[in-house]
């Protein structure tokens, strides 16, 4: 197919070589420039010019709105834009109306696995398809993906995301409260891994922060600045459900603190250094 991939941070750089591997005709954009990038265009109109997929991989509803606002005159029937940005539920929404009101086709695609599963062409895709679409390029996800999941109408995707990475969050906050605890009573953190390996307390975000708990290498692989703003746009979807999340809103207070400090382009394991120093 002919692609074009806007947004070329963590992900969408790495999705971006693997379509090119794969054969697709690849044009991609950034809002700073990334020559190296596959098919790298400048202008981000030229991008898109006779692209049958574009797939939107920016960080917030403010930049996918901008990106759309300045495409959507150059839409045409039968183009298929693939939001892959964690977004509000109200904001796929609005986003998806105005998509489709060029002719053109929209998918809210949102998606888990962080930078190793990219590299691993492990993601999985959770989709929200009101005109069954995803068909015409499930072909070109399945080469980057572990699984794709439909979800729904358009906004389920988006909702489904959002639940999880609260999950996600809170978690991170769980274990590394959990983690410094045994580390101040002195058992070595090799030790602490080893036995929640037995422990019904085991999840997959043990195996995957492991190393960085224990090295205190924070290198992004999802960043602090990115699950802050989704537990943002979570607590005030659940807002607009009558749903109260207290504590969720108290983690999220945490994430906030680590970006106040410098912390919020490290990746989001490094909430350790804030229940390490709390003050």
């Amino acid at each position: 197919m002919n692609i074009t991939v806007i947004g070329l941070g963590i992900i969408g750089s790495i999705w971006a070589q693997h379509l090119a591997k794969d054969g697709h005709q690849v044009r991609t954009w950034n809002r700073s420039a990334k020559p190296n990038a596959p098919g790298f265009t400048p202008q981000l109109l030229d991008s898109i010019n006779g692209a049958e997929l574009i797939m939107v991989v920016v960080a917030d509803p403010p930049a996918v709105q901008h990106i759309l606002d300045a495409i959507a005159p150059a839409l045409k029937k039968g183009v298929i834009v693939a939001q892959h940005s964690t977004v509000g539920v109200s904001d796929t929404e609005r986003f998806a109306a105005q998509v489709q009101d060029t002719g053109a086709y929209y998918l809210d695609m949102p998606f888990t696995g962080s930078k190793p599963a990219a590299e691993q062409r492990q993601n999985v895709f959770f989709v929200g398809d009101n005109q069954q679409i995803l068909p015409q390029v499930e072909g070109v996800y399945k080469s980057l993906a572990k699984k794709l999941l439909p979800i729904g109408g358009i906004g389920k995707a988006s909702a489904i995301k959002l639940a999880f990475n609260l999950l996600i969050a809170n978690l991170n906050q769980a274990q590394s409260e959990s983690f410094e605890l045994a580390r101040r009573s002195g058992i070595d953190p090799a030790i602490f891994f080893d036995a929640l390996n037995y422990n019904v307390a085991k999840s997959g975000l043990a195996d995957l922060k492991q190393t960085k708990y224990i090295s205190g290498d924070y290198s992004p692989q999802f960043s602090i600045k990115h699950m802050h703003k989704d537990l943002r746009l979570a607590l005030a979807h659940a807002k607009t459900l009558d749903l109260t999340l207290a504590e969720t809103a108290t983690v999220q207070g945490l994430y906030a603190e680590a970006e106040k400090r410098g912390l919020g382009d490290q990746d989001f394991s490094a909430l350790l250094e804030i229940v390490r120093h709390p003050h």
